[in-house]
């Protein structure tokens, strides 16, 4: 993940040893292992490269990594927005906060995320085929005194919920006898975005609250109401609240397309959110940057 970007272009290199010397210094902070986030990126293990407190940092690494490179090509986003831990590596992007401080604040949101709910305890699934009220109705049924709820509001027809494993699992046969076309187990490592995440965002709102910050240069679009951050405090306020709140990624998109954005570029590793916006904003110009063979295709959409 982002080894070609390196091999080919200086600013991704010089990105991802920027990122790594980050990444050693958070180490100071507790974590697990010593070995560097280069090397977790380049060789793994799968294992190590998907513990939450790898993936965050190292995702960020290869997605600003890939955004520098168009930037040094003359990339001039209009808005940024990203989906959960996308909204850190949008930040970064508009200049709110370092990458090494992204870097940091990431590693330890995973750890705190990994640590606030023990390993089986929680669960996420993926409700394909109904709308936002039914899976709400199928959550609110299967309850029963425990947590589930949506999470991930992704595009129309599919929204990922989360909560206590067995609440999880009520819901989604709940959400199935309502008329859901489908419930899909998700492999995660925490339920991520529900009140069950409330520790981590206690433990993690006065390190954000305590980052060097400075106006985005550009709108970010956050997760928790959609709605463009402009100044640096309204952005940390969203972050606060985002670990334990549901992701709008469609009112998200849906903002975007009312301010005019059509062309769209997904930095970073995947191409998730370019389906999710393609079934949100059905005229949408949309390219995945993260691999040099997408240079051109990328440069042509942001040159409309």
């Amino acid at each position: 993940m982002g080894r070609a970007l390196a091999l080919a272009f200086p600013e991704a290199e010089a990105t991802l040893a920027e990122a790594d010397a980050a990444f050693d210094g958070a180490a100071a902070g507790g974590g697990s292992g010593a070995r560097s986030l280069r090397a977790i990126i380049d060789e793994g293990p799968e294992d190590a490269l998907t513990l939450t407190e790898h993936a965050q940092p190292a995702i960020l690494a290869v997605s600003v990594a890939a955004y520098r490179v168009l930037a040094a090509r003359g990339l001039e986003p209009a808005f940024v927005a990203g989906h959960s831990l996308g909204e850190y590596s949008a930040h970064v992007a508009a200049g709110t906060f370092s990458l090494a401080d992204g870097v940091a604040i990431v590693r330890r949101r995973g750890r705190y995320m990994q640590e606030a709910v023990p390993v089986g305890t929680g669960a996420m699934a993926a409700i394909v085929g109904a709308d936002d009220a039914l899976v709400e109705q199928a959550c609110l049924e299967a309850a029963q005194g425990e947590i589930v709820s949506p999470a991930n509001l992704n595009s129309p027809g599919q929204v990922g919920i989360a909560g206590h494993a067995a609440a999880v699992a009520r819901a989604s046969e709940r959400a199935k006898a309502l008329g859901a076309r489908r419930a899909i187990p998700l492999a995660v490592s925490a339920p991520f975005h529900c009140a069950l995440m409330k520790p981590a965002q206690d433990r993690l709102e006065p390190e954000l609250r305590a980052l060097a910050t400075r106006p985005p240069r550009v709108p970010v679009v956050a997760n928790v109401d959609a709605q463009p951050k402009r100044d640096a405090g309204a952005a940390v306020d969203a972050l606060v609240q985002q670990v334990s709140s549901r992701v709008r990624w469609v009112e998200v998109v849906q903002r975007l397309a009312a301010e005019g954005v059509t062309h769209y570029v997904e930095v970073g590793p995947g191409t998730v959110l370019a389906g999710f916006i393609k079934r949100i904003q059905k005229d949408a110009h949309i390219v995945n940057f993260s691999a040099p063979e997408h240079l051109d295709a990328a440069l042509a959409v942001c040159s409309n």
